[in-house]
C-alpha cells in the first residue's frame, strides 16, 4: 500500500465515522433499533462484496462451461470448479464421461462404461497389471470399435478395463497423443488434431 493509498483509506474510515456519528445522533432515541438496523446493512453490504468477489466461481459452478469444437479440428475444454478437465466421447454409440489424465498411459473405462459402450464383461482377461494412486490393479486389455470426440472419428482405439472400482474413466496419453497438439493455458485445454 503507498501513500496515497493509505491517505484515501484514512479518509474513507474518517467520512464513515462521521456519517456513523450523524446516524446514531439523530436515531439516540431507539439506539437498539438502530443499531440492528445498521448490522442488517451491514451483512447485506459483505454479501454483496462476496458475491461480486465470487461472482466467476458462482457463474461456472450454476452454469458450466462445455467443451467449444471448432471447424478446424481444435477442441477446447473449460477447467472445472474441481479443477479437472472433463470430456465426452462416444465409444462404440455410448457416450462416457471421461476425465482428462495426461499422468496416465492408457484410455481407462469402469465397468459400468465398458458395459454401456457394449463390451461383454465376461468375456475381458485381466492379463495386464497398472499402477495406480491405489496401488496395482489388473486391466483388460480391449479395442473399441469407434471412437468419436465431437466430429473427430477414429476406429480400432486401444483401452483398457481396470478390474477396480474407479469412480470415472480416465481419458489418457494413448488416446490423446492422437492429437498434434495439447495445451493447457488460461484455464482451457486445448486439443488440436
Amino acid at each position: 500500500m503507498n501513500g496515497d493509498d493509505f491517505g484515501r483509506l484514512i479518509y474513507l474510515v474518517l467520512l464513515g465515522a462521521v456519517i456513523a456519528g450523524w446516524f446514531f445522533m439523530q436515531n439516540r432515541n431507539s439506539l437498539n433499533k438502530t443499531l440492528q438496523h445498521a448490522a442488517v446493512w451491514g451483512l447485506i453490504f459483505i454479501g454483496a462484496i462476496a458475491v461480486a468477489g465470487l461472482w466467476n466461481d458462482i457463474r461456472s459452478t450454476l452454469n458450466p462451461a462445455m467443451a467449444r469444437f471448432e471447424g478446424d479440428g481444435t477442441i477446447t475444454v473449460p477447467r472445472a470448479i474441481d479443477g479437472h478437465y472433463y470430456l465426452t466421447l462416444d465409444i462404440n454409440g455410448a457416450p462416457v464421461r471421461f476425465v482428462v489424465d495426461t499422468g496416465a498411459s492408457d484410455m481407462v473405462l469402469t465397468h459400468d462404461d465398458a458395459e454401456r459402450a457394449g463390451l461383454v464383461l465376461d468375456n475381458l482377461a485381466y492379463v495386464g497389471k497398472a499402477q495406480t494412486a491405489n496401488g496395482i490393479v489388473e486391466i483388460a486389455p480391449v479395442w473399441l470399435d469407434r471412437v468419436a470426440l465431437g466430429s473427430i472419428v477414429d476406429t480400432d482405439v486401444g483401452a483398457s478395463v481396470n478390474s477396480g472400482d474407479m469412480g470415472q474413466s480416465l481419458l489418457g496419453m494413448r488416446y490423446l497423443q492422437r492429437f498434434q497438439k495439447i495445451e493447457i493455458s488460461g484455464g482451457e485445454l486445448v486439443l488440436t488434431r
